[in-house]
């Protein structure tokens, strides 16, 4: 249960967030709730036609998926049961070209910095370079002070349940503890730090004052 001094402190945080975000380039929203963040997300879709997705829990708890498809929109999501290697590269790929793409973030800094690790690349590159437009959606959970607190962040508190969830044989899987492991099924292969807004893309920040995602 989150109290009233829980919610401002959170609110503080993420205005402080939003704020670093603004100075490095990122047009930043901060949400009271993922209701807020839900409706937020409608209506940066709307004049959309494909949509892409990265590989988020945040978006899954906003089941943002679900309403697009009930109002037409063209999903590329890869994560789709039932795909074929091929299948989901070729959506991989798709997704650099989308109207809009939408993913979560693993780790945010109170300096506006977006901090991710990826298993394959295709939901960083997609942040970084293709899409018109990007949209990443941050739950107050991902609040880190700075890039070394955010990338312990990513190792200790989301990279376990990511690798259990999506049923890889890793040492994190089994322990829960980051190993900086060898494991042919590593999932920390790729880090991305953006600092600014990149030269040939438009990310936008929506920012949540609720736990989403891992």
């Amino acid at each position: 249960m989150v109290d009233d001094h829980q919610r401002w402190h959170g609110e503080r945080l993420l205005e402080t967030a939003a704020a670093a975000l603004e100075k490095n380039g990122f047009p930043a929203t901060v949400c009271a709730s993922r209701d807020e963040a839900l409706a937020y997300c409608l209506e940066a879709a709307q004049s959309a036609e494909t949509i892409g997705f990265g590989g988020s829990m945040t978006l899954s708890e906003l089941e943002l998926a679900q309403k697009l498809a009930s109002r037409g929109k063209h999903l590329l999501i890869h994560g789709r049961p039932g795909l074929t290697p091929a299948e989901r590269r070729e959506i991989m790929q798709q997704q650099l070209g989308c109207d809009l793409f939408f993913t979560g973030t693993n780790a945010l800094t109170l300096d506006g910095k977006l901090v991710n690790i990826d298993a394959t690349g295709n939901r960083v590159c997609s942040m970084a370079f293709g899409p018109q437009r990007v949209v990443v959606v941050a739950g107050v959970n991902k609040l880190c002070r700075d890039v070394d607190s955010a990338l312990k962040r990513v190792k200790e508190v989301a990279c376990p349940p990511n690798a259990r969830r999506l049923g890889f044989n890793t040492p994190c899987a089994q322990t829960g503890v980051c190993s900086d492991c060898r494991s042919p099924q590593r999932i920390c292969r790729i880090t991305t730090i953006v600092d600014f807004q990149p030269r040939a893309s438009a990310i936008s920040v929506c920012l949540v004052n609720e736990p989403l995602g891992y």
